[in-house]
């Protein structure tokens, strides 16, 4: 069966800086939840950007091995269809709510990408309903959500387009227990859906949801 996602003999350096990722061999199955945890600054962001395709398409520097997404060499893949089948969950909500309401926020990506109408609404109302976000909400404005609530309304901006891979970069590391709780269950409901989610933080407890959780210390991953 082949990995939704998959790395192979990956390394990478910033412009003029040593190596900062060593020859990494990395798999993602369907239905999986992968932990990412690490030292601050051994490049857990890092990896995630090249396993979401930031590297090399958006930041360079010397990168070596490769990343197949859905069997696909994620350099050779364009920004949109990457959108497609990949989504991310940065740190910071506001990185990815930037509109003057939630749904607004939610079909951005499927706007952009200029699907029909129908299917922008179909969109819509399954990442309100997959990111437990009620009715009432959806035309509010952003600001106005408490920390939990606006992490989940960008988590839903990360699926409005139905991708079959998640990473969640440090996505719970702002919010209070009840907040990461609610991400938590979004994520294993999406878990059953089927979708594959890597997860990077620092607190173990908040993988908890984890499958397996890996560690990358001194450029390499091992295991937990």
């Amino acid at each position: 069966m082949t990995a939704l996602l998959e790395a192979k003999g990956l390394s990478f350096a910033y412009s003029g800086q040593e190596c900062l990722l060593k020859n990494i061999d990395f798999n993602l199955s369907r239905g999986e939840i992968v932990g990412i945890m690490g030292d601050s600054g051994s490049g857990k962001t890092t990896f995630l950007n090249c396993l979401a395709g930031i590297i090399p398409h958006i930041y360079g520097g010397e990168l070596k091995g490769s990343v197949m997404l859905l069997g696909e060499d994620i350099s050779g893949m364009k920004l949109p269809g990457i959108a497609m089948k990949l989504g991310v969950l940065f740190q910071n909500p506001d990185t990815q709510l930037f509109s003057g309401a939630v749904e607004d926020d939610i079909v951005f990506g499927p706007e952009n990408l200029c699907l029909p109408w129908s299917e922008i609404d179909g969109n819509l109302k399954n990442a309100l309903a997959a990111a437990g976000i009620d009715e009432d909400k959806r035309a509010v404005p952003p600001k106005s959500l408490s920390g939990g609530e606006a992490q989940l309304a960008a988590l839903a901006a990360a699926i409005s387009l139905n991708p079959d891979v998640l990473l969640f970069d440090e996505a719970m590391s702002q919010l209070d227990r009840y907040g990461a709780y609610a991400v938590q269950a979004c994520a294993l409901k999406l878990k059953m859906e089927g979708k594959g989610i890597v997860m990077v933080e620092h607190d173990k407890r908040r993988l908890r949801i984890a499958d397996r959780i890996l560690y990358l210390e001194k450029g390499g991953l091992r295991c937990g």
